[in-house]
């Protein structure tokens, strides 16, 4: 599905829902993935979980400003908002990554080429 709030005002990221968002191990880990910047394919997360709950991950990621997807025929994107986050809540996503580094959560995401 293509983001229509790609653009969306930074202010509209909320705290609470942010931190909702990344309290879970698969999400946070998805992040992790993604916190180099670089785009990816939805079949390049290998995540111990279906397809429909991987989607529904990517989804809130999506809906709480953290990712922004984007549609190219048949296959989709995404991205960290990384730039949108920093300017709203400086020094917080970096941290975050670190710890979750530290204490392992996430690791269980990984990442594979995508052969499509």
């Amino acid at each position: 599905m293509p983001d229509h709030h790609a653009s969306s005002a930074e202010s509209e990221i909320s705290l609470p829902r942010l931190l909702g968002v990344l309290s879970d191990p698969t999400r946070l880990g998805i992040v992790r993935i993604l916190a180099d910047g670089a785009e990816r394919g939805w079949g390049q997360f290998n995540a111990p979980v279906a397809k429909s709950t991987l989607s529904h991950h990517l989804k809130m990621l999506r809906e709480a400003g953290v990712t922004q997807t984007r549609q190219e025929g048949t296959r989709c994107f995404v991205k960290l908002r990384g730039d949108a986050l920093e300017a709203r809540f400086p020094g917080l996503l970096p941290a975050l990554l670190s710890a979750a580094g530290t204490d392992h959560v996430g690791e269980h995401v990984t990442e594979r080429d995508e052969q499509a």
